[in-house]
Formats: structure tokens, C-alpha cells, sequence
């Protein structure tokens, strides 16, 4: 493929293997498109899913599994642990080869009207292609999730880009948007206590936590608007939550630009303020799909700290495997180097 764009849909089921199916053969149904990862996770009540193609029939597979998530997915019985607005929650488009960002945002665009359109349910537009500051943070357009929608839309503040401002119960809004490269990445506690993941969380993420009073109050600026106490790391959002029915704890992580801040920087902060509680981490997880660059990268890392080398002389794959023990990626779930990292998968 000479232009090849990413698409990664969350749809709000990750316990029904026949939605699963269902959304693995429209992609797969698509000419032009290759599926490279489908990954649901039961905690969260959601599904990744990630294909690459040609920038036209990528859009065709996005719209088809929106199709299926709106035939099979009802919101109004949903429950899971991960924030969502809709039963296709968040569909970015990504450039990887021959396309722009400016690209994709007209993909984004074009995939919005017609879901808004065809299927008569909210669209909004994020990050590259969100037409107002206020909707470029998935947080913010996400804020209240599927229970405050229905309120939402009544406000003309958050009409919708696309399809009318009308709430579908079993459906909810879907966002969709253009994005570099966003790295999915967890971090495993030997905890269950959430509020001690999440308090990890807060001194990590980049927005921080809110600053307090003597009483622990909210310290508000002339606005109303809480004052926050910036966290340690840049382009990076965070949050504590319960896997395995309770038994554990993660700290959930969006790395929204791994050249600013890699999986591997994120790793040692989380180590260094979970042993200041107490905590030991036990590994990590990739969400969905990642670059081959951020894993060399951990690799080096590991590789100058632990032994003084470069690593120069080694081939990727065997960076990938340094990588892979370092940072614990097979702690939760196995991590397969030619299922989960991107060039590897187009390989195959």
C-alpha cells in the first residue's frame, strides 16, 4: 500500500464474542483493508479494534463496524469501567504512510456525515479535526458520559457536528477525529485499592489533580474554575481502575504523543510513585497497537541503565524482547510482538 491510514474504533462491549465476530467481519469485509488487532477487555466493557488501508476503504470499514455496534450494542444496559459516551465511542483516524493529519481530518469529516447522516445519531469532531478549542479534549466532549447525553444535547453549546442533537438511548454519540499516534498503555499495581491507583494516576497525568484548601476544598480561580496542580508527565492522561473483578488495580493511561512522553518514561514514574505508597508494580499492558519506535526506544533505554550499552548490532526484534521483559508487557495479558506492534503486523 503506497497510502496507508489507521483507524482505531472503541466500542463499548468487550464481553460479547458475537458482537466481537460481527465487527471483525465488516472490517475484514472491506477490500483495500487489513485487520491487525481486535482486543476486548471484560474490566472495561470495551473493544479495540485496529485495521490499516487505503484512506477511502478505511473509512468504509469504520462506517460498517459502526453499522454492526448499532445494531448490537445497547447503551442503556451498559456497565463497565472505562469512561464512554456512545456504543462506538471513539473512532481517530491516523496517518502512517503517503497521507497528511490534514488528510485524515477530511476522512474524519467524511466518516461523521455519513454516520450522522445514514445512521441519525450525534457525531462529534476531536483533536485535529475538532472545529472549536472546547472539542478538541475527548475528555471534555466525553465529560458526564452516557448518562449526562440526554441533558447534553438539550444545550445548543453541544450540538452536534454531525446527525441531529437527539438522543438515541441504545446508541448514545460517537466522536471521531484525527490524532497522531496514541499509545494505549497500563500500568499493573499489586493493589486493590483504586484510590490509591487513581492518587498515582493524578501525580502522573499531565492535567494533575485539583488544588485544595485547608478545609480540602477546591481552590477555585476568578473564573469558578478549579486550580490544578500540574502532574509529572506532558501529553499523557491518567486514571486508576479495578481489573481482574477487583482483585488488582491499573493505572489506565492515554500517551497521546510517544515522543514526548515514551511507555517507558511512564513506566519509571509510575514505579518511583507507587513505591513511594507502598505499591509495587508488576507490569504493564499495551492497549490495541503500537509503533515499533517507542519499544526500540524502552529498549535503548533499558539497555544504557542497566548494562551501559547502546544496543547497537541488535535487530529489532530482539530490542522488542528487551523491551517486552523491562517494561513486564505479558503481566495481564500475553503480548504477541507480531499481533501488537504496528510494522510487524503489516508484515504478516
Amino acid at each position: 500500500m503506497d497510502r496507508i491510514v489507521e483507524c482505531v474504533p472503541n466500542f463499548s462491549d468487550g464481553r460479547n464474542p458475537e458482537v466481537h465476530e460481527a465487527l471483525r467481519k465488516a472490517v475484514q469485509s472491506v477490500p483495500g483493508v487489513k485487520l491487525l488487532d481486535l482486543d476486548p477487555d471484560p474490566s472495561y466493557n470495551r473493544v479495540v479494534v485496529t485495521f490499516v488501508g487505503e484512506p477511502e476503504a478505511v473509512v468504509e470499514a469504520a462506517f460498517r463496524t459502526t453499522k454492526v455496534a448499532y445494531d448490537m450494542i445497547d447503551m442503556t444496559t451498559h456497565k463497565g469501567e472505562h469512561p464512554r459516551q456512545g456504543a462506538v465511542d471513539v473512532v481517530p483516524f491516523v496517518p502512517v504512510k503517503g497521507v497528511t493529519m490534514a488528510d485524515c481530518v477530511a476522512l474524519a469529516n467524511e466518516y461523521g456525515r455519513r454516520v450522522g447522516e445514514e445512521l441519525q445519531v450525534p457525531v462529534y469532531l476531536y483533536e485535529q479535526a475538532a472545529r472549536t478549542p472546547a472539542r478538541k479534549n475527548l475528555s471534555k466532549i466525553r465529560e458526564g458520559e452516557y448518562e449526562a447525553l440526554e441533558e447534553k444535547l438539550r444545550d445548543p453549546a453541544w450540538a452536534p457536528d454531525y446527525g441531529p442533537a437527539r438522543f438515541v438511548p441504545r446508541f448514545g454519540a460517537v466522536t471521531t477525529g484525527a490524532r497522531f499516534f496514541l499509545v494505549a498503555y497500563n500500568i499493573d499495581l499489586d493493589t486493590a485499592d483504586v484510590e490509591l491507583a487513581h492518587d498515582i494516576a493524578l501525580s502522573l497525568r499531565q492535567i494533575g489533580r485539583p488544588k485544595l484548601d485547608s478545609e480540602g476544598k477546591p481552590v477555585l480561580n476568578s473564573r469558578g474554575k478549579k486550580v490544578m496542580i500540574p502532574g509529572k508527565l506532558r501529553m499523557v492522561k491518567a486514571m486508576g481502575v479495578p481489573v481482574e473483578g477487583g482483585q488488582r488495580t491499573q493505572i489506565s493511561m492515554n500517551l497521546t504523543n510517544y515522543l514526548i512522553t515514551p511507555p517507558h518514561v511512564a513506566f519509571e514514574e509510575a514505579v518511583y510513585e507507587a513505591e513511594k505508597r507502598g505499591v509495587k508494580v508488576t507490569g504493564s499492558e499495551i492497549v490495541g497497537l503500537v509503533p515499533l519506535a517507542p519499544m526500540l526506544m524502552a529498549a535503548h533505554y533499558h539497555l544504557w541503565k542497566t548494562r551501559g550499552e547502546d544496543g547497537r548490532g541488535l535487530t529489532d526484534r530482539e530490542l522488542v524482547k528487551i523491551a517486552h521483559d523491562y517494561l513486564g508487557l505479558s503481566d495481564y495479558k500475553p503480548f504477541e510482538p507480531d499481533k501488537k506492534i504496528i510494522e510487524f503486523a503489516i508484515e504478516e
